[in-house]
């Protein structure tokens, strides 16, 4: 077991970040009209609750909402992206398991994103490679920019062209981490992160004084044709809707912060 104590200023910065999301969520909400329901015993707020629920299940409802995160975005080809001082590749696409011999780092959600990052290093658009690193204060293993570099030299990256940040938490330490690694004045760099994430990421950076050439990767809409399977709840579907509140309250912060 593995236990993390924290700073109190930590606490209130990293965890709060992912806490009042979960307020301002669909499901806290459905729980709330529920109770409130039953409270009050007024039968309208339970089935409101419930209409509310079924309509963030529906796989049509959160694949259009998803599609609005991304819709700003095309993905795009690593030689004909334009040149920059370095390829930024934020973290987020690996989790550390258990494995028989000690820690095992496998790929999550969004691992595009180094790839992407290593093939726009082959076709030469910058000389040299950032990566972020990415550790959690509940995150066990070294970071995650550190297991990246191992891969990044596994497919022919010479380690000389690999910086990675110090230790970060979300996109705003990372911008600033960046920012202090690059010496060069009015930095250019090609952002490499999940089409979803690239709107709030690229303010941020640009607010740390990074001139930004989007190179968005990781988009989660297809191009699949709608069926009836679209018109029947899952959890699946309610958790898309979940995470595009989410998202919008992180561009939200950022908005009002900077």
């Amino acid at each position: 077991m593995h236990l993390v104590f924290l700073k109190p200023k930590l606490f209130s910065i990293i965890y709060l970040h992912k806490i009042l999301p979960l307020i301002a969520s669909p499901l806290s909400l459905v729980i709330i009209l529920l109770l409130c329901g039953a409270i009050s015993r007024r039968r309208s707020i339970s089935l409101f609750a419930v209409g509310l629920l079924v309509l963030c299940s529906l796989p049509i409802v959160s694949g259009k909402l998803v599609s609005q995160l991304e819709k700003a975005y095309v993905l795009g080809s690593a030689d004909s992206a334009q040149t920059a001082d370095a390829v930024v590749v934020l973290s987020g696409m690996v989790r550390t398991i258990e494995g028989s011999e000690g820690l095992v780092y496998e790929w999550a959600d969004a691992s595009d994103r180094i790839f992407a990052g290593i093939e726009l290093m082959i076709e030469q658009k910058a000389p040299l490679i950032v990566l972020t690193g990415g550790k959690l204060p509940w995150s066990v293993g070294i970071p995650e920019g550190e297991y990246l570099k191992e891969i990044a030299i596994k497919y022919g990256i010479p380690a000389h062209s690999i910086q990675i940040t110090e230790n970060v938490h979300n996109t705003d330490e990372e911008a600033k981490a960046v920012a202090s690694l690059l010496k060069q004045r009015d930095p250019k760099i090609i952002l490499v992160t999940s089409a979803f994430h690239m709107p709030r990421a690229q303010k941020v950076f640009e607010a740390s004084g990074l001139s930004v050439l989007p190179f968005p990767v990781d988009f989660l809409t297809g191009a699949d044709q709608t069926t009836i399977i679209d018109f029947i709840p899952s959890a699946e579907a309610f958790r898309n809707t979940s995470f595009f509140i989410r998202e919008m309250i992180g561009r939200l912060y950022y908005h009002l912060k900077y």
